[in-house]
């Protein structure tokens, strides 16, 4: 790797740990850009997941203030979260490398029409709810874990299919909704390192450390950029953002 490659790596870490943090999707900078740069896609889709994840960590500090009373709510979907990250990365170790080239648009497109619906579907459920539950029930609890198995498996535009349907299963302010999803991606992806870091070491499971450490350096930075100019954006402005990352992303991956 020269300085030019070296640059554009630590670039596109800062830029994803940004938009990660606001909204989701920054794998969708850091992944093209390291098989841009000659990587297979596995090794790079791997070595970004371990890189990602002190991103993760700086987000969720940054959204620190709205996480507060949540507790509880985290404990009981994090669960979730890291048993969905780890089928997901055994899925990744698993499957043909195009096969989530196949995936990843549809849930994007699902995703994307929850954040659009959101407000009234939440209504909706809310009216027809006899007693609501802080942590979202069963069905969140299901979903996450599923967004998990996702986000193991790729990782991309999880953030989005976590911020739907929390944003529908819970009754809360969009910042605070935002501030979980940030701490439930963590999960995700700090789980799913530490299975590819395991199996580098007991299999033939490749990872490019330098890689790993400009994508951790920037995106720890980003994080930070992210929860300061994440918490400012209006409720339907933020709407606005996640819904042009989401059809970004798709262009991005149907090219």
């Amino acid at each position: 790797m020269n300085l030019l490659d070296a640059a554009a790596v630590f670039g596109a870490g800062v830029a994803a740990g940004g938009i990660n943090t606001i909204v989701g999707s920054g794998s969708l900078i850091t992944f093209p850009t390291l098989v841009a740069l000659g990587y297979p896609p596995v090794v790079a889709n791997v070595s970004n997941n371990i890189g990602l994840v002190p991103g993760s960590v700086s987000g969720a500090y940054g959204y620190r203030v709205e996480l507060k009373g949540q507790r509880e709510r985290l404990m009981r979907l994090g669960s979730a979260s890291l048993i969905g990250a780890l089928l997901g990365g055994a899925l990744l170790l698993g499957l043909p490398e195009s096969a989530f080239k196949v995936i990843v648009p549809g849930l994007i497109i699902i995703a994307l029409v929850l954040v659009v619906v959101q407000p009234r579907l939440q209504k909706w459920l809310l009216a027809r709810r006899e007693h609501h539950s802080p942590h979202g029930g069963p069905w969140l609890w299901a979903g996450v874990l599923a967004a998990g198995v996702y986000g193991g498996y790729f990782g991309a535009a999880q953030g989005i299919v976590l911020i739907a349907m929390l944003g529908i299963a819970l009754d809360d302010d969009l910042q605070r909704i935002n501030a979980a999803k940030n701490v439930l991606s963590g999960v995700v992806n700090g789980s799913a390192a530490v299975l590819f870091i395991g199996m580098s070491i007991f299999s033939d499971t490749k990872i490019e450390w330098p890689v790993v450490l400009l994508i951790a350096v920037g995106s720890a930075a980003g994080g930070q950029l992210g929860a300061k100019v994440g918490r400012r954006i209006p409720p339907l402005a933020l709407r606005a953002v996640i819904v042009v990352v989401g059809l970004v992303a798709i262009v991005n991956l149907l090219r």
